[in-house]
């Protein structure tokens, strides 16, 4: 069956209500949809006036029932500060039926309690206890069509208005961390991405900034670059200590430190090498010397979802809340304790310094998102 594209805007008051990750937490558990893209966009005038004309445009369509609703929330809800508006965050979706089983989980536009969809849980709609054609309040949680041609629409909409915008929406000069999502939570359909962005959400900071990427082989071996270092100092001298024990009890033949230090230099830095050619393939899903030549800074074979957060103490509160790198040495209630499994599988990665936050942020190339072009190479496939 067709693959195609749908979105989810998650609102600016389920973003600021710190409410992000649960909602993220089911449409990736729930909808079996591939997740390809996420960019925090602060909406201006000019996309309200045109998304709220095309909601209403629908609705004379009959294509979408609620679209002055919608119109008149955007126009409510979405510019709180004059032509300027809060964090959305924008979530891009691939797989069959992406429509109806986005707009499926996130639920109809009624009161209820039952919380068996996003909208039940995280969303308010109140109507007139006299005349239940007046709603008195609206807040819908998130926002997404219920046909492909509708989606077709406003994506081409948020395109033009959004497609050339930097990534990161902050201009402040509060502290930043970057955080990477791992791998290791990306393998199948999962709550994980979403139950640790929850997590995170204790430290009260704003995320100024998200993207969902496949780190190239070049990009893990500079990321890691630093971490390579650390396990030739670490590990070559252990390892170079154990082999002479080996050889010793195997040939019978006492060593010197000279051959000690030489087993460190040979095959201790080659343990260490291994165990850092490792780190890369996790992170990227190719290894250095198996990489076809001309391909080192094309797109790994795996995913990942980078988030940077902002605040005062960015760094200290996310790591406090991620834990120590090894899951077994991590106090209970950190995301490593909760999700890790080893040292290398450690499920997140966070900045150990706004210095180092920099430096990752030029890496993974933090204010470029691919969405965009997903988006465009739809629009020019619907036409």
């Amino acid at each position: 069956m067709e693959q195609t594209l749908s979105y989810v805007i998650v609102t600016p008051y389920t973003v600021a209500k710190s409410r992000t990750g649960g909602v993220v937490a089911r449409l990736l558990s729930r909808t079996e949809l591939e997740l390809v893209g996420a960019q925090i966009i602060i909406p201006n005038e000019n996309f309200i006036r045109d998304y709220a004309a095309s909601m209403r445009d629908q609705e004379k369509r009959g294509l979408n029932s609620a679209g002055e609703l919608f119109a008149a929330y955007a126009e409510r809800s979405m510019l709180p500060c004059g032509n300027r508006g809060d964090r959305l965050l924008l979530l891009l979706f691939r797989g069959e039926n992406a429509c109806r089983k986005l707009s499926d989980i996130c639920g109809e536009i009624k009161t209820s309690i039952s919380g068996q969809s996003i909208r039940d849980t995280y969303g308010d709609f109140i109507v007139d206890q006299d005349d239940d054609k007046k709603t008195i309040h609206f807040e819908p949680a998130i926002i997404t069509p219920r046909l492909k041609e509708l989606a077709d629409e406003e994506m081409a909409i948020l395109a033009r208005h959004f497609g050339n915008t930097a990534n990161i929406v902050s201009e402040s000069k509060l502290e930043q961390t970057l955080v990477i999502i791992k791998p290791d939570n990306w393998y199948q359909s999962s709550q994980r991405p979403g139950t640790i962005i929850d997590m995170f959400s204790q430290a009260g900071l704003r995320i100024v900034g998200t993207k969902v990427s496949r780190l190239s082989l070049n990009q893990a071996m500079e990321f890691y670059g630093p971490v390579e270092a650390a396990l030739k100092e670490k590990l070559a001298p252990v390892f170079g200590q154990k082999a002479k024990e080996i050889l010793e009890r195997e040939f019978k033949l006492p060593l010197n430190q000279d051959t000690e230090k030489a087993l460190s230099e040979s095959f201790g830095n080659e343990f260490a090498r291994e165990e850092f050619c490792k780190i890369v393939e996790f992170m990227s899903g190719r290894r250095p010397e198996s990489c076809p030549a001309g391909e080192e800074d094309k797109p790994g074979l795996v995913k990942c979802m980078i988030l940077l957060y902002e605040g005062q103490d960015a760094v200290k509160k996310i790591r406090q809340i991620l834990g120590p790198t090894d899951p077994l040495k991590a106090p209970g209630g950190t995301v490593r304790r909760e999700f890790g499994s080893s040292v290398m599988v450690n499920t997140a990665h966070a900045s150990d310094s706004a210095e180092s936050c920099e430096r990752e942020k030029g890496i993974v190339r933090m204010n470029e998102n691919s969405l965009f072009s997903i988006v465009g190479e739809q629009i020019v496939a619907a036409n």
